[in-house]
């Protein structure tokens, strides 16, 4: 089989064609409610909390809203995400710090957003490519899930994920690479049973080769 690069060049064609227009598919209007948005969504679907931050982003307008928040009223607004105790606690202390000691901004760098609560690469990468521009690889379950498969990264570990795919996928292809695994695992290369029969990046996967003899 031809090397990872050359495959990834394959696959992002391939997913340019199927998956153009492929984005985040967190609902935010500016970057406050992207980061949130990305802290409810750990271990949540991006569906519950878009449905959840559809009455939040009403009631929070900005950082002073979250941090000057009822802590045990916030836990109850984000309470359908799932671990709402630590999620509020990390929200309303990520908002003091963002006043604190970023204007009310959020940080456009990965050291500072790394310094709030709640914040990992995978959200750091996801605001600074959305808001800020700066491509990033996330990497969420799909691309946990497709790396590994494809046979791109036989880690667990999203961190060495994230570098490794750094090494095959073009930089200015980062962002956008991300979210279109993010299309193709919920339409194709889905956790329980994924359709290789429908999936026309077939070629470019030890997956899909393997289960297709």
């Amino acid at each position: 089989m031809m090397d990872r690069r050359k495959r990834v060049k394959e696959i992002i064609k391939v997913f340019n064609q199927l998956y153009k227009d492929a984005q985040c598919t967190l609902d935010y209007e500016d970057p406050l409610q992207l980061l949130i948005s990305t802290q409810l969504a750990a271990q949540c679907t991006d569906a519950r909390v878009n449905i959840v931050a559809k009455t939040l982003f009403k009631k929070y307008k900005n950082a002073h809203d979250f941090a000057n928040a009822d802590l045990k009223e916030l836990e109850q607004d984000i309470k359908p995400t799932g671990f709402y105790h630590n999620k509020a606690k990390n929200i309303k202390e990520t908002c003091r710090i963002i006043i604190e000691k970023y204007g009310g901004q959020v940080p456009g760098n990965m050291e500072d957003l790394l310094t709030l609560p709640g914040v990992g690469r995978k959200t750091a990468n996801l605001v600074l490519g959305d808001i800020f521009g700066i491509p990033g690889i996330v990497v969420d379950t799909h691309a946990k899930r497709l790396s590994n498969r494809i046979g791109l990264s036989s880690s667990s570990d999203p961190k060495k994920i994230e570098f490794e795919l750094m090494e095959v996928v073009p930089e200015e292809s980062w962002s956008v690479f991300c979210h279109q695994m993010v299309y193709h695992g919920r339409a194709v290369c889905k956790a329980r049973k994924p359709e290789c029969d429908k999936c026309e990046i077939i070629d470019f996967c030890d997956y899909g080769k393997e289960n297709s003899k």
